[in-house]
């Protein structure tokens, strides 16, 4: 267990500490951890260097860490405190579970004193975030709930029946009501955030983050522009809007066959497609500013939408093909539009797609308060991998770890040349130094862990 978190980058759900000082930023840690998505904070352990420094005295601190935790988190949180022995080493590993808050730290109140985790940094969770939090309290969405600045005249519900009947579905009144699209009844029907979002015939001015911005740059950054316009149509539209403005941006190769030849998109159309769609249903609308950016670059697409991953939702979960709303309205609506095939399918297509295709493995990244995906365009080559590499990584699935030592006499080296090696893998980030510091002669290497 211990050498798998080390293995580990602090991140989202992780966190070093070499001891438990000072309380209150653990108990911070604690707060942003239960609020965001659970992790796991291990004491004794330096972060930046990852030298397990141990603590002198584990029991003392975990009742320190127990009677603080009661005392100043509300509502009660009861993180799992276990002393772990690594080494001769002795570690407290908190693990703090995602549960339904806010959670808060007691002396700062219930409006300040909401923290959440953004990266590797505990951050104030604002008044958008703890909007965000409480809904998923009350088990209810923003696109659910009704807009106070339109009207059912302000949505163009004879468009949004022209969407369902190119799908080949009613669109009825019941319909609407089901979908949450609108809420009350007859003259007190009201449309929703989510309809208005959809079918809204003036929703950018009550959602400025429903329009799209879309940029075409000349190289691999952003100093000169060579084409650029902002999407601002009903989304189900606006989807192939911004499809098309990647097609029209991006290379076109000629793939020849035994009869014929055929265009071979730069892109593949599935991962462009599913990227665009997932940044539309999960992006945030309750936050203000700019809506979704695609970015088409030389070498690479940037897709980035407001809003982290929905709370309670890891990175690794949705790679797994575990799915969590944040649009419940929209998500159901383009799912009845056929622009949705199955739950949580989105980001792990986007990979597969892209490996079946030769690209590079798609970068995700929490930003801030946005969530980006990142599709490369430079095809791979086969990888040129040495024979010493090989034998290591055939090593490595069946023992997990590897010393210097046991590294050179696998290569038949001397111990220099293999600890050159492997720190090499270290710099190249595939794998990761376990041990108590640079000194100690019983360090390990393990396949690091990517995703934290």
């Amino acid at each position: 267990m211990i050498e798998g978190l080390l293995a580990r980058d602090e991140g989202k759900t992780l966190e070093f500490k070499e001891n438990c000082r000072p309380l209150d930023r653990i108990v911070r840690t604690a707060v942003a951890f239960a609020n965001t998505a659970g992790g796991t904070i291990v004491i004794g352990v330096k972060d930046k260097s990852r030298e397990v420094a141990g603590i002198a005295d584990p029991l003392t601190d975990e009742e320190r860490l127990a009677n603080a935790f009661a005392e100043n988190i509300r509502p009660l949180l009861l993180p799992d405190i276990q002393i772990q022995t690594w080494r001769n080493r002795q570690l407290l590993v908190v693990t703090v579970p995602h549960a339904v808050g806010p959670y808060f730290v007691r002396s700062e109140g219930a409006e300040t004193g909401v923290y959440v985790r953004l990266g590797s940094t505990n951050r104030p969770a604002g008044p958008e975030l703890v909007a965000e939090i409480r809904r998923l309290t009350r088990n209810t969405f923003f696109d659910e709930q009704p807009c106070p600045e339109a009207s059912s005249e302000d949505v163009d519900f004879r468009a949004a029946s022209e969407f369902f009947a190119a799908a080949s579905r009613p669109f009825t009144p019941s319909k609407r009501q089901s979908l949450n699209l609108v809420v009350g009844r007859g003259a007190h029907e009201r449309p929703t955030n989510g309809a208005v979002l959809l079918f809204g015939k003036t929703r950018s001015h009550v959602f400025p983050s429903a329009t799209i911005r879309c940029a075409r740059f000349a190289g691999a950054d952003t100093a000169r522009f060579l084409d650029q316009t902002e999407i601002d149509e009903y989304m189900p539209r606006a989807v192939e809007s911004a499809i098309a403005f990647i097609e029209r941006h991006t290379r076109q190769g000629i793939e020849i066959g035994r009869v014929r030849r055929r265009e071979v998109p730069e892109y593949p159309v599935a991962a462009v497609r599913e990227a665009v769609i997932n940044a539309i249903v999960h992006a945030d609308y309750s936050i203000g500013g700019g809506g979704t950016k695609i970015a088409v670059f030389s070498d690479r697409i940037e897709i980035t939408n407001p809003g982290l991953l929905p709370f309670g939702l890891t990175l690794e979960a949705a790679l797994s093909g575990v799915s969590r709303l944040r649009n419940r309205v929209i998500g159901r609506t383009f799912r009845e539009l056929g622009l949705i095939e199955q739950w949580g399918s989105g980001i792990g297509r986007i990979v597969a797609v892209c490996a079946a295709s030769g690209l590079p493995i798609p970068r995700f990244e929490e930003l801030g308060t946005h969530f980006r995906v990142t599709l490369f365009g430079e095809h791979l080559a086969a990888p040129v991998r040495q024979e010493w590499q090989t034998l290591l990584l055939e090593h490595l699935a069946k023992e997990a770890r590897i010393s210097t030592q046991a590294a050179a006499k696998l290569w038949n080296t001397s111990d220099r040349t293999a600890r050159t090696r492997l720190r090499r893998l270290v710099d190249d980030g595939l794998l990761a130094e376990v041990g108590r510091g640079p000194r100690d002669p019983y360090r390990a290497y393990v396949l690091k862990t990517k995703l934290a």
